[in-house]
Formats: C-alpha cells, sequence, structure tokens
C-alpha cells in the first residue's frame, strides 16, 4: 500500500478541476506584512530553505495511463524555487483594492502540474510601506489549513514544520483503498456494511437531505458558469465584537459569521435590485472529520453540511436565530455522517470509475448551492517573515462547479477575516458582498452592546427593551 497515493477526495479536486476549463481549485492565504520589505534575492532564498522541509514544496503528482489507479507523490527531478517565488507590483495607488485585483489574477491562473503544486508570490508597491505575500497550493494536497501551516513553516522562530506537514501519514491513517484489489475491496466492504448499519437511519436521512439540497434549485439565480476571471475582497472585523455578540446571545462564532454572511448577501442583492424577499439562498459548509491523531496528515478530511442563509429577513437578530437553529438542525440531521460515509465508500469503488464519475458529474450544472462558506483556523499570535511582522491574514477560497461565490473565514490574532472570491461576471460583486458582511458584523453587535434588558427565547438572547 502507498500511503503517497491520494484519496478519493483530494483526487476529486483534481477531476473536479479537469472537467472545468474555467476552474482553479487552488487555495491560498494572503499575508500583508509591514514594511520595509527585504531584498527579493534574500526572500527567495528563506523560502527556498525553509519550504525544503516541508514534503510537498518538494513533490510532484505522477499520474497513471488510463487512470488505473490514483496519482501519487513522488519526489520532483529538479526543483527551482524561481519557479515557485514569483514577485508582482500591484497599480498604483497600492491600496487594499489594488492588492485585492492582483489577487483575484494570481487566483485565476491554474497551477503547473508538472511541478509541486504550490507558489508564492511577493506583491510590491503596496501602501503605507507596507508588501505582501501570497502562498497559493492546490486542494489536492489539502484544505486552507495547509496554506496556512506552509506560511508558518516560513515564519521566523516556528517549531519544527514536520510536525505540520509531514511527509507520510502515520499507520494509522492509511487509505481504505488505493487501487482495485478484489480481496481488500471485499473486506472493506463488509466493514463499511456493518458501520453503516450501525447508524443506518441517520445517514439515510442526512444522504437524502444532501441530495435534495443539491438538486433542488434555490429562489435565487446566483449561480452558473464560470467565466476565466475573478474578482476578490475582504474585510476584517475585531474579534473582540464577535465575542461579545456570541457571549450576548448565546451562538458560537460560526453562527455570527454565518450571520453576518447572510448579510452580506442580502445587502449585495439590494445593491444589484435582486429582491431578497423570495427565499433563502443554499451554501454549502465543509466539516472538517479530521480525528485528533490525524490533525497532521497533510490531506483533506472534510464532510459538510447544506444549509440555507435566510436572506429574505432583515433583521439581524432574526437572521441570527434562524441560522443557529438551522445549522444545529443540519448538525443533528446526519448531513455530516453522511457526507463522511460517501467519502469512505468513494475510496472501495475503483479509481477508473470514481475519476470519470466526477469528470461527468462536474460537467452537470448544479442549480442547488449557490456558495461555498469555509472556515480556516488561523494563529492566535502575530507570526514574523525574516523580522517583519504579518499584519493582516487573508483567506481566499476556490469556486468551481457552479458556485459563483465562495467565502473563507480566517481568524488571527484580535481580528477575524473574511475573503470572498466570485466569478468576474456573477451577479453578486465581491467588494458589495464584503461591505455586507461588515454592515453585519456592526449590526450585531450595536444591538448586543446596547443591550440592557433581555430575554432568552429558544437559545438566544433576544432584546426586550
Amino acid at each position: 500500500m502507498n500511503d503517497n497515493q491520494l484519496t478519493a477526495l483530494d483526487a476529486g479536486f483534481l477531476q473536479a478541476e479537469d472537467s472545468d476549463s474555467h476552474a482553479s481549485l487552488a487555495v491560498a492565504v494572503l499575508a500583508i506584512m509591514e514594511g520595509p520589505a527585504p531584498e527579493f534575492s534574500k526572500l527567495q532564498d528563506t523560502f527556498d530553505v525553509r519550504s525544503a522541509d516541508i514534503p510537498r514544496c518538494r513533490q510532484v503528482l505522477h499520474s497513471f495511463p488510463l487512470d488505473l489507479s490514483a496519482p501519487e507523490w513522488v519526489p520532483a527531478r529538479s526543483f527551482d524555487i524561481a519557479h515557485h517565488v514569483r514577485r508582482l507590483t500591484v497599480t498604483a495607488p497600492g491600496d487594499d483594492a489594488a492588492i485585492y485585483r492582483a489577487v483575484a489574477e494570481l487566483m485565476e491562473r491554474r497551477l503547473d502540474r508538472s511541478r509541486p503544486l504550490w507558489e508564492s508570490w511577493v506583491l510590491e508597491g503596496l501602501s503605507d510601506g507596507r508588501w505582501a505575500v501570497l502562498i497559493k497550493l492546490h486542494h489536492c494536497i489539502a484544505d486552507g489549513v495547509a496554506a496556512t501551516a506552509m506560511l508558518a513553516g516560513v515564519c521566523d522562530d516556528q517549531p519544527d514544520v514536520h510536525d505540520e506537514l509531514p511527509s507520510t501519514p502515520s499507520p494509522s491513517s492509511r487509505r481504505l483503498f488505493h487501487g482495485f484489489n478484489p480481496i481488500t475491496l471485499s473486506g472493506d466492504a463488509w466493514r463499511m456494511v456493518r458501520t453503516t448499519a450501525r447508524s443506518g437511519m441517520r445517514v439515510a436521512f442526512g444522504a437524502a437531505q444532501i441530495v435534495s439540497g443539491l438538486l433542488t434549485a434555490p429562489a435565487q439565480p446566483l449561480n452558473g458558469q464560470l467565466s476565466d476571471l475573478r474578482r476578490f475582497s475582504a474585510v476584517q472585523v475585531s474579534m473582540r465584537d464577535v465575542q461579545l455578540i456570541t457571549k450576548r446571545f448565546g451562538v458560537t462564532v460560526n453562527d455570527v459569521a454565518l450571520a453576518a454572511i447572510t448579510d452580506g448577501f442580502r445587502s449585495a442583492m439590494l445593491s444589484r435590485n435582486m429582491e431578497p424577499a423570495a427565499g433563502p439562498i443554499r451554501t454549502v459548509v465543509p466539516v472538517s472529520v479530521r480525528p485528533a491523531e490525524l490533525r497532521h496528515v497533510p490531506d483533506n478530511r472534510v464532510s459538510l453540511l447544506l444549509p440555507d442563509l435566510p436572506v429574505d429577513r432583515s433583521d439581524p437578530l432574526e437572521q441570527l436565530r434562524l441560522v443557529h437553529r438551522r445549522l444545529s438542525t443540519a448538525k443533528r440531521s446526519g448531513q455530516r455522517q453522511a457526507g463522511s460515509w460517501v467519502v469512505a465508500a468513494a475510496n472501495l469503488v475503483p479509481f477508473p470509475v470514481m475519476a470519470s464519475a466526477v469528470r461527468i458529474l462536474g460537467r452537470f450544472p448544479q442549480h442547488g448551492v449557490v456558495a461555498v462558506t469555509t472556515n480556516v483556523p488561523g494563529p492566535q499570535q502575530r507570526m514574523r517573515i525574516m523580522g517583519r511582522q504579518i499584519i493582516d491574514l487573508v483567506p481566499v477560497p476556490p469556486i468551481a462547479v457552479g458556485m459563483r461565490t465562495g467565502i473563507a473565514i480566517m481568524s488571527y490574532a484580535d481580528r477575524l477575516t473574511f475573503g470572498v472570491i466570485g466569478d468576474y461576471d456573477a451577479e453578486l460583486d465581491a467588494d458589495d458582498v464584503a461591505a455586507g458582511i461588515r454592515h453585519g458584523i456592526e449590526r450585531l453587535a450595536a444591538v448586543a452592546s446596547a443591550a440592557v434588558h433581555t430575554r432568552r427565547l429558544g437559545n438566544l438572547m433576544l432584546l426586550s427593551g
């Protein structure tokens, strides 16, 4: 068994990209740095030395003819840091809008599969003496956590990077299936049957909800074919405000973030003369199913939830209440378990069949889900690169399969940052969504801070005067 082979989920990101010539399944994190910027050649040398300890930075994917087996990671025959660490001067005046335009352009282009699937761009010409680093890697390596771990690997005074991204999984993390073996297939299938039987009803109900969510068209026509161009925007909010809201109303940070995103979509729709009252919109929320003992394994271990965002409601507390209730219901319904079962079952299918199925399904229009919303945990302490402090960390998600908007959430020090990417031709503008998210947090924080007397309604503290 080759532990460097991709899982079905990891390989699925490659197949999904192959099914749409306009899709780029890369994730990224943008680090806004304090000045002055170091000499580029020295920065390049630093990345060369520090990235050498991160296995995937020196590996390429080897694919098998006719997809007879899953691609596997092999050492790159040659490596030139100049192919992976480059620089770009943003347009004047070098403000946030100029930075975000540069990020959008860099995320449009696919990574070269003949080389290690990562690159880093040094952005110069920023206002206020700042500079920036964009670290971009393919989703088949891992999720957004990997981009953050890679960034940590090139930062100053970091622990051994092998603890973040090891070269091989531990024996307990070995894949259920890598190639077509009838003997192991039958045994794995039997174990899968027994596992499913123990929680069959819950999984079946969750699976039915997922299928229905993917196939049922939402009231709002916000998805469609991707173009080859992107827009990007971002907004930072105070973690103090977010924590005030969570404590005042008895909800989670994820509840607050999704409620703010709801307001973001609603505000963007209103700015484009669209009618939010037509009904909610559906988003896919990846959920980690990674066991604690496998938290350092470089792959994707996620399931999903499909909550409806109540853009048809204008009151911020009502939005928060509905988001909280719908997320809680989705968690209890078996959606996460069903998603995990589907991913595990995919590893039991011969890889040629799985790969062909993903490519075919990727070409069919998907109308049920409007956006992807993902939460990327960030470092709690401020980090430095070559002695320069990282001012802000901004996550950058991908978009694919008809979802024309992607939103990633990342915490860093005392801030919570929302990165919004959208198709250039999408009905909603990324800047409008980001501004609406800020507005949503401000409204909730204002209500929370102004509340003098409260009463409990369900799991929320609502104002009584």
